[in-house]
């Protein structure tokens, strides 16, 4: 029997497809989707590149709702971004986990975790299968946390005095590429003060942050308890005493006001002048609360609800001071700090729950009026008043000490320090270096790209600052590469664009900060590696408007970051 091969031809090619996925549905694979989504992190590795360092730029963020940001700090920069590209969001996400794991070193995890992937980008392209890669990242990665762990040096034992100095040192490091880092002693003495007071509370809140626009950053100050904005006041508040020494502080969440009745109420009256013992009664009510919290002896009367116009009169008559319609979280920090239990009912006031401190005043800060709390006896709070001139500034102001206290506490915890500056960078590089040429195989080549990755740090410093990288990086690679193992600590210097020993010139940051970097960046570029497939289902897509649809340009990677790479096409 004869069959030409054209029959052959057309009978397998005309077998019916068989179609597991919905129309429309987007499947990318292979080499190419890989490459495309290095790519994509790469974008936005590179959007955070320049904030790095104290000579890193800010980045302006404009959102759709017209507000206007000012930051430099990496976390912040990506959750403003709305990225949508899927790989590009575990950047993202590691940024988010190392802000509030840590606090700061943001920009320093987003920029390995791009670096990682540049370097590996090189070997996917020639064929190597992504295992390999991820299995010896993930040993570079263990070696350079065991480097890391023991090149820190503890704190541990050191007097009150010396410990506070050495944990301003570490403040001033994360300040100094800040906004504010041209005062960065001031505000570095101010959080260590501020986190040794909470003492080991672990709870963020008690360190309040107040801002007032106006005057200059070194009117900021620290009030050793609690202060607040002066709340609304009703008539009679300026008749009130506005300074007590070593008060009793009552605490409600009550309202001292007369109130109409919500619900319609119907009396029937036989007696017109029965009509007027019920109006006594609901007066005989409010003067009974007023009255019980005048002899419970406080001087100082907080409320969480409205204290009404007769309430302040009243207290303003006895020598009392009122507040009402206090925030939540100021009288939760009151109640903290004074010792004081907040009451819902005014009925059987012990002494037990009432608060005290030493002095309370009324003091204008700017345009505001505060009411301030200091002396307090359990002292379990603190609170910053920022100034500055404009309200962005200020914002940033408020986000550089919130990274500052998150790197004192850990360093208080964990109270091991390494060197700054690109220092332990380069060091762990030298050594992963060193150690990749005792291993035979591929893996060699991967381990020393996980090294050179390592050197962004120290680059970017430079690229930033406006020195030749190249040349300092040689230098430092010299410093390092001495048997003695003297130029461990060198890093970049940042004034003279030369290299100087980071650990004498005081550069230091919490060995936590970099081992949780190094781990967060590792991981996700192992995830990233790890995916060879992305399927994008139809529905999702028209989910997310056409706009971004349309803005998702059909690029391999293209330079937006809504890039998408596309592969073989299955149907």
């Amino acid at each position: 029997m004869f069959i030409s091969f054209h029959s052959i031809h057309i009978s397998l090619f005309t077998q019916p497809q068989i179609i597991l996925l919905k129309e429309g549905t987007d499947t990318s694979q292979g080499k190419p989707q890989l490459v495309s989504n290095i790519n994509a992190c790469t974008v936005v590795a590179d959007t955070v590149r320049t904030t790095l360092g104290p000579r890193g730029m800010d980045k302006l963020i404009h959102d759709e709702k017209g507000n206007t940001t000012i930051s430099n700090d990496g976390a912040t920069i990506m959750k403003l971004l709305d990225i949508v590209h899927p790989a590009a969001k575990i950047l993202v996400d590691i940024a988010k986990s190392q802000d509030s794991e840590v606090g700061d070193g943001t920009t320093t995890v987003v920029l390995f975790a791009g670096e990682f992937l540049k370097e590996a980008k090189p070997f996917v392209e020639d064929g190597v299968h992504p295992q390999n890669l991820i299995r010896s990242y993930r040993t570079a990665c263990n070696l350079a946390m065991n480097k890391i762990k023991e090149l820190s040096v503890s704190i541990e034992g050191k007097s009150t005095e010396e410990k506070k100095s050495l944990l301003a040192k570490c403040a001033a490091t994360t300040l100094s590429s800040k906004l504010i880092g041209g005062e960065k002693d001031f505000f570095a003495n101010m959080v260590v003060d501020a986190v040794m007071a909470i003492g080991n509370d672990d709870r963020l809140n008690l360190i309040g942050m107040k801002k007032v626009p106006g005057g200059t950053m070194r009117d900021s100050f620290l009030v050793n308890g609690v202060a607040f904005k002066k709340t609304f006041s009703y008539a009679g508040f300026e008749q009130q005493p506005k300074k007590f020494l070593n008060p009793k502080l009552l605490l409600l969440n009550v309202e001292l006001e007369l109130k109409s009745e919500k619900e319609n109420a119907e009396i029937r009256l036989s007696d017109p002048l029965q009509y007027q013992s019920i109006v006594d009664a609901e007066w005989n009510i409010i003067y009974d609360k007023l009255d019980k919290c005048v002899q419970s002896g406080a001087k100082i009367i907080l409320s969480r609800l409205a204290i009404g116009d007769l309430g302040t009169q009243y207290f303003a008559d006895r020598d009392i001071f009122c507040a009402g319609r206090v925030s939540e979280e100021d009288l939760k920090r009151v109640a903290a700090a004074t010792g004081g239990t907040v009451q819902t009912s005014v009925n059987n006031i012990i002494d037990e729950v009432l608060g005290s401190c030493e002095v309370f005043e009324e003091r204008q800060v700017g345009n505001e009026r505060f009411n301030i709390f200091s002396g307090c006896p359990s002292g379990q709070t603190a609170t910053i008043v920022l100034r500055g001139g404009a309200d962005q500034f200020i914002e940033e102001a408020e986000r550089s000490l919130h990274d500052a206290i998150m790197i004192v506490r850990r360093a208080l915890k964990n109270s091991t320090v390494v060197a700054g500056g690109g220092a332990i960078d380069m060091e762990i590089s030298r050594f992963l270096r060193q150690h990749a040429r005792t291993i035979a195989g591929k893996s060699q080549l991967f381990i020393n790209s996980y090294a050179k990755a390592l050197e962004v740090i120290p680059r970017q410093l430079c690229d930033n600052a406006g020195f030749d990288a190249t040349d300092v990086l040689n230098k430092l690679r010299q410093k390092h590469a001495l048997p003695s193992g003297e130029g461990a600590n060198y890093g970049v210097d940042i004034n003279t664009g030369g290299i100087a020993d980071s650990f004498a010139n005081f550069v230091w940051e919490p060995s936590v900060v970099k081992l949780n970097a190094i781990n967060a960046a590792t991981e996700a570029a192992c995830l990233i590696l790890s995916v060879d497939e992305t399927v994008k289902n139809p529905k999702s897509e028209s989910a997310q408007g056409e706009a971004a649809a349309g803005a998702m340009g059909r690029g391999r990677g293209g330079p937006a970051f809504r890039g998408r790479g596309r592969g073989m096409r299955r149907r």
